[in-house]
């Protein structure tokens, strides 16, 4: 059985009990106030007898009981047609009318509490017998009320019982019972259907999820659940469409990193093999002596270059593993990072020679900044490199300045600049703005700037970059000072 018809069921239940216990309390209070009723309604009878039909007269210094037979036989009429009958007793086993009839003697323990005063009221006793005392077919089940009547000395001279039968009563409350049985009934077999219809309906929009769940786990992410912002359900919609779009773009994510890492290994494997087959070729010729005397000098500078290429490389992948992984402890400190600024200038002066391009470092005499001292050296370098890389016969320019409580660095160049889908990718690793680039040797692995990027946020420092296709670039990198 499903949840939500477990759940139906058992509401279903709760209610029901509810609902049982509320017909029983309603029908206990309803007999109860049926009774109530007809007890009261036997006194008023009982009163009317007393002051209509009996009287109390002095004879010979005694106070006897007088009736007046005509009403009392009128009153008899008029009551047997609504199924009451009276009795009037002088003693617990005396009846003074009617001579013949049903009656009943009245126990001793009743007999003291009615010269006390009090009106008994019995419910469901046995009543009054018929004519054939023998015959246990005319007992008659019966409730009713016994009355006193005292004389001026209060003196205990007549006890009037007025009672009906306990089968009209019973037949009233049997009506009520029976009206509320079906109403009852009805509620419940409405209630029942409305639960289930209601269950069908919620678990329908569940399977409805359910199914597009199978989807996005079969690798479909254009799949949505329609939200009409009703209930819990739709919050629920909403979620999971969210959630959708959210997986669409990691997969796409991890798609393009993938494509990204296959094209970086090519390349890596393209790189790493081009200076191992000429530190090979070299080296051979070393060994056979097929190179030159005056050429020797020549062919071991080119092999340092090709190592230290496949070195930076290597390193360039390891520093951004260890970066992402967080094994890299940053030494923060201050020190004068205009004198940075002006060693990496020294460092690339001469490949910004060979683009035919100029670079520039502005900024005071001395700026303090607080960083690690080799990783700032790392950031900066990286850029500079980078904005080389991109730019021919321009110009590149590093500015410092000081800020609120930071230092600012910019490296501004006039190259080819970047559109904004190129400024978008930048940061991702293997990523390359212009892939008719990667095999130079400035830019091998497309890890530059995911390094760069990862450095900032270790320093809590910030990078932006603002760019324009054919006007070119600018970084900009704020170095919050020691707290």
């Amino acid at each position: 059985m499903k949840l939500i018809y477990q759940q139906m069921l058992a509401f279903f239940i709760l209610i029901m009990t509810l609902l049982l216990i509320l017909g029983f309390s309603f029908f206990h209070i309803t007999r109860g106030v049926i009774y109530e009723n007809t007890w009261q309604q036997l006194e008023g009878y009982a009163y009317s007898l007393k002051n209509q039909s009996m009287m109390i007269q002095t004879r010979k210094g005694k106070q006897v009981l007088t009736l007046n037979v005509d009403k009392l036989r009128t009153s008899e009429v008029l009551l047997s047609n609504q199924q009451v009958r009276f009795t009037i007793y002088t003693s617990r086993n005396d009846t003074l009318y009617p001579k013949k009839g049903y009656k009943s003697a009245i126990s001793a323990k009743d007999w003291k509490k009615l010269e006390k005063g009090k009106i008994l009221r019995r419910k469901s006793d046995l009543g009054w017998r018929g004519p054939d005392k023998q015959n246990v077919q005319n007992q008659q089940r019966m409730t009713d009320i016994l009355a006193p009547c005292f004389d001026s000395s209060g003196k205990l001279v007549a006890v009037i019982s007025v009672g009906a039968k306990v089968s009209s009563i019973q037949e009233s409350f049997t009506k009520i019972q029976k009206n509320l049985f079906y109403v009852l009934l009805i509620s419940a077999l409405l209630g029942m259907l409305i639960s289930y219809f209601l269950a069908h309906y919620i678990t329908k929009r569940i399977s409805k999820l359910r199914k597009v769940t199978r989807a996005v786990a079969n690798g479909n992410f254009d799949v949505k659940v329609i939200d009409n912002r009703r209930d819990e359900l739709d919050d629920l919609a909403k979620d999971f469409n969210k959630m959708t779009v959210s997986l669409k773009k990691s997969n796409e994510e991890i798609r393009l990193q993938e494509q990204r890492r296959r094209q970086f290994m090519a390349d890596a494997a393209h790189e790493m093999r081009t200076p191992l087959t000429t530190i090979n070729g070299l080296l051979e010729g070393l060994v056979y002596d097929a190179i030159p005397e005056e050429d020797k000098d020549k062919s071991i500078k080119l092999m340092r270059n090709e190592t230290k290429r496949l070195i930076r490389l290597v390193n360039e992948n390891l520093d951004y593993e260890k970066i992402r992984s967080g094994q890299i402890d940053l030494r923060q400190s201050s020190f004068n990072g205009m004198d940075v600024l002006r060693n990496v200038q020294e460092q690339l002066r001469k490949k910004a020679d060979n683009s035919g391009n100029k670079l520039e470092v502005n900024g005071p005499q001395k700026l303090e900044v607080y960083a690690d001292y080799d990783r700032f050296v790392q950031i900066i370098f990286n850029i500079t490199q980078n904005a080389i890389q991109f730019t021919e016969n321009g110009t590149i320019t590093i500015s410092a300045e000081r800020g609120h409580r930071c230092s600012i660095f910019r490296i501004s160049d006039d190259g080819m600049g970047m559109s904004d889908e190129q400024l978008k990718n930048i940061w991702e690793r293997y990523y390359k703005a212009d892939p008719s680039r990667k095999n130079t040797k400035y830019g091998e692995s497309g890890l530059g700037l995911s390094i760069v990027q990862q450095l900032m946020e270790l320093h809590k420092g910030k990078v932006e970059v603002t760019s324009k296709l054919g006007l070119g670039t600018t970084f900009t990198l704020i170095f919050p000072d020691k707290r």
